[in-house]
């Protein structure tokens, strides 16, 4: 097992923080970390890709876990596969396309594991049908404070503290999966322009009946006046055989093994070319350029669900600040709210090129778990912009008064008051905290900022 002291930040490159990095390759080293931790405690880390400190420790030590990355078990016939919690998502869907297996849950980078995922309970575009991961979870094996694994079941309040809980519960080793099937390696994507927020509304609401189980869209924040809002939906399924080429039908077959991703990972872009002037251009150009009205484009499941891993430096577009990313979800018949938070961030001129929004359905069980039913809304934002925590405390007190809540596993400058009133379950996750880890064993950087 390596070890290091290194500076670490989440993917936003906010608020780094120092920390003994340990890189175990085996359970039992894992647990002799957690055994031997200092006062500062320890945590779980994957690849980094929380945008905020949710992956941090200050003076404490910090467990990569992308050694440990063995798929264990995958039975094709039960539809379930155990792995480690180091697994990448890019990787384990490689391995579950050859085999015409899918994961219920996809979110929108393949670039963290699958201990990462499950401790943010992440969603997809297809939330109101499919909710969150946890969902799919039949168990995993937790290292919990006192230096013992523990298996850990759905039903249980340690499961649902541990799904969503940011690693403030123990170290996640493995997890078992239930897996969908899928026909093809390929997603048939439908592609259309809404005028403004009102018209992407309606039609986000009349694709949630037509059966397509993907939906999401991205919204020009630069856009005013009349066009406020306005948006790109992209909706998709998983292609039938019937809808590809006769050429591709004939030859297509379940291949063993799928190609790795060859994208390059090292640095492409130069930093700080997000400004006002460049954002709204790249917005311009991305609204017009796409189609009206498109169906039936086939698309590779990368390109579809994974399109931003295509750029994996993007983050440094927003200068050597960084980024700060910020998602919230209102419920539905709160709308208003959603405009006005959208024509705030537009009359301010927030040179913001990624804002998604999605729709959400029933929350899950986890305790910190983020969705809820309503609209969500992502949003990137140069960390340094101006004013942008007082811009953002009071985005935060629109989201509240409607009875929103903030992604706590993508925050990076929430008010610890504002955590508590938006997720009723804090109370109860702090109980069985205290109970399961009284000396603190498991802490973070976000634990500390927000009390958690």
């Amino acid at each position: 097992m390596s070890v290091d002291t290194v500076s670490l930040t989440g993917w936003g490159r906010t608020a780094p923080t120092t920390a003994v990095r340990f890189r175990p390759r085996t359970y039992e080293e894992a647990a002799a970390v957690v055994r031997g931790r200092g006062p500062r405690g320890a945590l779980a880390r994957g690849l980094g890709r929380a945008p905020g400190d949710a992956a941090q420790n200050a003076g404490g030590s910090v467990l990569d876990m992308t050694g440990l990355d063995r798929v264990r078990a995958l039975d094709e016939a039960a539809g379930t596969v155990r792995c480690d919690a180091g697994v990448t998502l890019d990787r384990l869907l490689r391995i579950l396309l050859s085999r015409g297996l899918f994961l219920p849950v996809v979110p929108g980078t393949g670039r963290i594991t699958v201990g990462g995922a499950i401790a943010s309970d992440v969603h997809g575009p297809d939330h109101p049908r499919a909710g969150s991961l946890a969902r799919y979870v039949d168990g995993l094996e937790l290292l919990t404070a006192d230096g013992e694994v523990r298996t850990v079941t759905p039903g249980t309040a340690l499961f649902d503290a541990t799904t969503g809980g940011l690693g403030l519960t123990g170290v996640i080793l493995s997890a078992t999966l239930r897996l969908k099937r899928v026909a093809t390696p390929l997603v048939a994507v439908s592609t259309e322009r809404a005028t403004d927020l009102d018209d992407l509304l309606a039609r986000f609401t009349a694709a949630g009946s037509d059966g397509t189980p993907y939906a999401s869209a991205w919204i020009d924040l630069l856009a005013r006046g009349g066009a406020t809002g306005r948006g790109v939906l992209t909706r998709g399924e998983h292609a039938p055989p019937s809808v590809l080429p006769a050429h591709a039908r004939r030859t297509m077959r379940a291949p063993r093994t799928v190609e790795p991703d060859r994208r390059p990972t090292g640095p492409l872009l130069p930093g700080g070319l997000l400004g006002r002037t460049a954002a709204a251009l790249l917005n311009e150009v991305r609204y017009r350029s796409a189609p009206r009205a498109r169906t039936g484009e086939l698309r590779t499941t990368a390109a579809f669900f994974h399109a931003s891993d295509a750029l994996p430096d993007v983050n440094r577009l927003y200068g050597r600040a960084g980024l700060v990313r910020y998602r919230f979800t209102v419920g539905y018949g709160q709308e208003e709210t959603l405009l006005r938070v959208v024509r705030r961030i537009s009359v301010r001129r927030c040179p913001a090129f990624r804002a998604e929004l999605q729709r959400f359905g029933a929350a899950g069980a986890g305790l910190l778990s983020f969705p809820v039913p309503g609209w969500t809304l992502a949003v990137d934002l140069p960390a340094a912009l101006p004013g942008l925590g007082r811009f953002l405390d009071g985005l935060d007190d629109e989201v509240a008064a409607a009875g929103g809540r903030v992604c706590l596993a993508q925050d990076a400058r929430m008010r610890p008051e504002t955590a508590a009133a938006m997720y009723p379950g804090l109370g109860a996750f702090r109980e069985l905290r205290a109970e399961l880890d009284p000396t603190r064993a498991f802490r973070s950087d976000l634990a500390r900022r927000l009390d958690l």
